[in-house]
Order: structure tokens, then sequence, then C-alpha cells
């Protein structure tokens, strides 16, 4: 046969028969998710590492022409260095992404948000085309006196370090609670009584809490602090009254003594440092107490640690246990040592955006060797601990605001929460382990008619979302839910807006007011609902007449009415008149 092609005829039969399995392209799934160039956003730089003396050499004889090369250079260095040259994006929340935690072998994420949820994702159950949790909760949802849902937004969630069952939640309310990695309530704490004066005499928080975090040492104390100026710890097992109170008593907030607790950091003893709770207010003051007490007095305090009235959001201890990092709401970040708790070492500017988002963090790196946080431009900041001066400075979220960072120690991967509610894992092929290689080696699923579009990813766009850019800043694949948080419903059937109490959908069959036409086919007759009544019976009156219904069985036998025949006299007398009125006579 003239022009036939076996090898392409062969193409549409099978290699084999039975079920057919899809295997997952890796090489190119991960291709997909490296991130582009990073988008320049009005009033910032690009930052670049410092170039060594020999790279300074080499520059010198190579001037001409030869930028574009040493920049490319000096990227890929950087992304060989850190993991942060790919990138996935989870879209589960519908506001601010306020804290990350995951657990220590790094197999389960747990995010918190200002629309009062706490997500769940497990990345074993996770694929490419399908980013999304397979948990929601709302810690602090319950009925009060209208019937309507109380929610408030989540500050922190940590999971236990030694036991990676339990997750440390706190909200915006007196009470924090214990969850499971399932997210069933373990324990929540107890509320003090806000009529008591002395805070060391309540049972627990009076008043908001802000911040907490687990002890390094014994995995049933946690700590949290709280606006009533105080910081209390726990034992998990006992949650009606708190182990220990530690009140801070601020000089700078007359004769009260009170002032709002901002961040607290539990030393870690196991990695040879000394076991320190370190905790800031907003007076600015910085203080120190010896992790295993007593609690008394404190062991250290720096009455203007930073500027007074200012949120101190970001505070960590390295893992050593000597240098203490702060981020402050007067942007700055300042880096102490415990040894010498008096004067700061070095101090840079950093406008961080703590002043609208109290959870504003900032984190050593699993080794000690960076120090990672967010800015309020939407870059994520790699410090070097000894000088403050930036390693890598790198755009995630153009215009939005970095709010949480997370480096995990296992998975090599760095998380981080913005303000435009997405959650960014960014990793490297060949540094990370496990976490976004485990998702990526997965095939993508097809999207069920029944799936949330803003809970699926469309792996034919990408993932970092980083391409196209607007001259807004804002993504033009942004999902409605993304650019409208309040308007509409969740996949379960709950208002965006945390304040609306839920309504349940109406459906044909449970309509407290049924449509005409389901009227019309169901109930006979019932079109004459909307006629006159009068109307509607003489409209039978002639058919009545000629053809009767229930005179039918008389129609012949009946007699004639006969009536009387009178003369004219005999009506005239019968015919009706007034009757005249009778005359009282007096006799």
């Amino acid at each position: 046969m003239d022009g036939f092609d076996e090898d392409e005829f062969k193409k549409f039969f099978p290699s084999g028969f039975g079920k057919q399995t899809k295997d997952a392209d890796v090489k190119t799934q991960i291709d997909r998710t490296k991130r582009t160039a990073a988008v320049e956003t009005p009033g910032t730089k690009a930052i670049e590492k410092p170039a060594s003396p020999s790279q300074q050499a080499a520059g010198d004889e190579d001037a001409a022409g030869s930028d574009s090369d040493s920049d490319s250079d000096s990227d890929e260095s950087d992304a060989d260095e850190f993991p942060v040259s790919h990138n996935l994006v989870f879209k589960t929340h519908e506001r601010a992404v306020t804290t990350i935690t995951l657990d220590t072998a790094g197999s389960r994420m747990i995010t918190g948000s200002t629309d009062c949820t706490v997500k769940f994702h497990d990345f074993a159950s996770l694929t490419p085309s399908t980013l999304r949790a397979f948990k929601s909760v709302e810690p602090t949802a319950r009925k009060n006196a209208t019937s309507s849902s109380e929610i408030h937004p989540v500050h922190v969630a940590k999971f236990n370090p030694i036991s990676p069952s339990q997750v440390l939640v706190i909200s915006a309310t007196p009470q924090a609670k214990i969850l499971s990695r399932d997210g069933d309530t373990l324990a929540e704490f107890v509320k003090g009584d806000m009529y008591l004066r002395d805070m060391k005499n309540t049972k627990g928080h009076i008043s908001e809490i802000t911040c907490g975090t687990w002890s390094p040492s014994n995995y049933n104390l946690c700590v949290t602090a709280g606006t009533d100026s105080t910081l209390r710890i726990w034992d998990v097992n006992d949650p009606r009254s708190q182990k220990e109170v530690i009140v801070h008593r601020s000089r700078a907030a007359g004769s009260a003594g009170r002032s709002r607790m901002t961040a607290v950091a539990w030393a870690l003893p196991a990695q040879g440092g000394p076991n320190a709770l370190v905790a800031s207010a907003l007076d600015g003051s910085l203080v120190m107490w010896g992790g295993d007490g007593p609690y008394t007095r404190p062991s250290a305090e720096v009455k203007d640690a930073h500027t007074k009235g200012t949120w101190t959001s970001g505070l960590d201890i390295s893992p050593d246990g000597r240098l203490v990092v702060t981020k402050g709401g007067d942007d700055m970040i300042k880096l102490w040592d415990t040894r010498k708790f008096k004067q700061p070492i070095t101090t840079v500017s950093h406008i961080s955006g703590s002043k609208f988002y109290p959870t504003s963090n900032i984190q050593f790196s699993p080794s000690g060797a960076n120090i990672v946080t967010g800015s309020e431009s939407g870059h994520l900041h790699i410090l070097n601990p000894a000088t403050l001066k930036p390693e890598l400075v790198t755009l995630v979220t153009p215009d939005s605001p970095l709010i949480s960072v997370y480096w995990h120690e296992k998975l090599n991967q760095i998380f981080t929460g913005s303000a435009n509610a997405e959650t960014h894992l960014l990793y490297n092929p060949s540094l990370s382990h496990n976490g976004a290689m485990v998702i990526m080696s997965k095939a993508p699923k097809r999207r069920h008619v029944d799936d949330d579009p803003n809970f699926t990813t469309d792996i034919s766009l990408g993932f970092s979302g980083e391409g196209i850019v607007s001259g807004s800043g804002i993504s033009q694949a942004t999902t409605f839910a993304g650019r409208h948080p309040t308007v509409g419903l969740t996949a379960s059937g709950r208002s965006r807006d945390p304040r609306r109490p839920h309504i349940p959908a109406k459906t044909p069959f449970a309509k407290s007011q049924p449509d005409e036409k389901h009227i019309k086919d169901s109930i006979p007759l019932s079109s004459m609902r909307d006629e006159d009544p009068r109307e509607a019976l003489l409209k039978y009156a002639e058919a009545a007449e000629k053809e009767p219904i229930f005179t039918h069985a008389w129609k012949h036998t009946q007699p004639k009415t006969i009536y009387a025949e009178l003369s004219d006299d005999e009506e005239e007398t019968k015919r009706p008149g007034p009757e005249k009125k009778r005359i009282k006579r007096d006799y």
C-alpha cells in the first residue's frame, strides 16, 4: 500500500493488556515548580551576596560585558546553597497565614490564619494537582447565647518537639488548647478570674493570649504569654490550673505595672547551651529567666531593648543557646548575647510589617548558621547571624507581606505564610528530602467534578504564580476567593465571612416557600387559589342547570310548584308595609 506508515499505525494500539498504570514524570514536574527570576517591586533593589576577593579580581579583568554572567553565577550559587530554587503554593486559607508548624519527621504540616481556622496537610496524600488540606478546624468555635458561632483568629500553632502527637494552638482568647495531630481537642486551659488584681492568684489568663511555645526538655510542659502581663507554664495533664505564674512588673506602665507580653522563646539545652526562657513586652523590655526556675525574679533584663509601645513580634534563641535575635515593631532587628545581656551585639534596620501582623516571626536555621525572616514587601531574607547582613534576599509574594517563616531541619525546606492567604514551600531537589519531593514523585490526579477549584492547582499553569504580574503586582491567576475572601461560601457550605453564622443551603426538598411549578405539579386544583371564588362558582352555573349532578334523580319525578292566585285587592293588603307605632296613652 502506497504511503502506509507502519510505525504511525502501531501508535493506535495499546502496549499491553489490563489496567495501565500512569507513571509520574518526576523531572518534568519538578522543572515546572522551578522559580522564575524575581520580580522587582517599586522601592526595592536586588540584594546580592558579597563577592570574594578572587571573584572581585576576576570581575575587574572581565568588566566589559560580563555583568550578566556574574549575576547568573551568583544566583545559581545561592540556589545551590539555600533551598529556594523551587516553589510549591498552597491556597487552603482564605486570609493571611499567621503561623506554620511541622512535626519532627516532616510528614504533616499545620497552618493557622486570620480566617479563624487551622488547616491540616499530610504530604503522603498530596499530589502535584491536589495541594489541599485534609481537615479544617476552628479551635474557638462555640455557640453563644444568640446561637451564632463565636470564632477568633489563630496566633500560634506549634507541634510538640518531643511528642509530635500534641499541638499547641493559641487564638485571640484567654484559653489555649492542645489538639492532636488529627485535630481533636485533648485539653483546654482554664480562664482566670478577671476581678482579681493580683495575677498570681488567678488560675489562668484573664485576657487574650498572644504567643506560646513548648518546653524543650519536658514534653508535658508549655508556656503561654498574654496581654495580662504574665507568662504561665502549664502541664497538659492538668489544664485546670497552671503550674507556674511569672508576672512581669513593668516600671514604664505606671502604677498598674502591667504590660502586654508580645513574644516568648524557650532555649533548647540539648544543643549544649544553657536552659533559658526569654520574653519581650510592649514596654520595650527584654527579660530572661532560668528555664528550670526559680521564676521569682529574672536573671537578666533589658529595659529599652526596642522602642516603647512597639510590638516585638519576632524572638528566637540559637540552637547553642548563646544568641538571641529579636525583631521589633520599630523596624529593627537586634542580636543579643545571653552571657552579656545588656547591649545588643548587632543592630540592623528591617521593615517587617509587624505593626499590622503581630505574629511576624524570625527564626534561626536548624544549624544556627543563618537567620530567616520575612519583610513587608514580600521578600524572604536569609541573614548572617554574626553581622545580620543579608546573604540572600528573594521575592516570594509581590506586594504582600511575608508574615511567618519556618525552616525544617530534616526536610531542609523553608515554609512561608503571606498576607495573601498563600503558603509557599521553598525547596531544592539536590538539598531537600521528602516533603515536596514526596509530592512531586506522584502522578497528578484528575480533578473530580466535586472538587473545589480553590483547593486544586492546574499543573499546566505552574505552581509559583510569579510569572504573570499585573501593574498592581497581583497575579492574574488569583482565584475569585483570593480576591474576595468574604464573598460566597466555602466548599463545606459555610460563609467565607467569619462573622456571619452558618446558614444551611436551601434545596428543592427543604424550602420554606415552594416554587409555583412545584405547587402546580403536586397539588390538584392549585390554580384555583388565585381566582375569585364567586367567579369560580358562577362559571359552572349554566352547566349545572342543564345537567344537574346532585338532583339528577328527581329530574322527571319532581312535582312542579303551584302558587295560589290572588286578586289585586288581596295583593295590596298582603303587601308588607311599615307598621304604625302605637301611641301610649295615660288613663
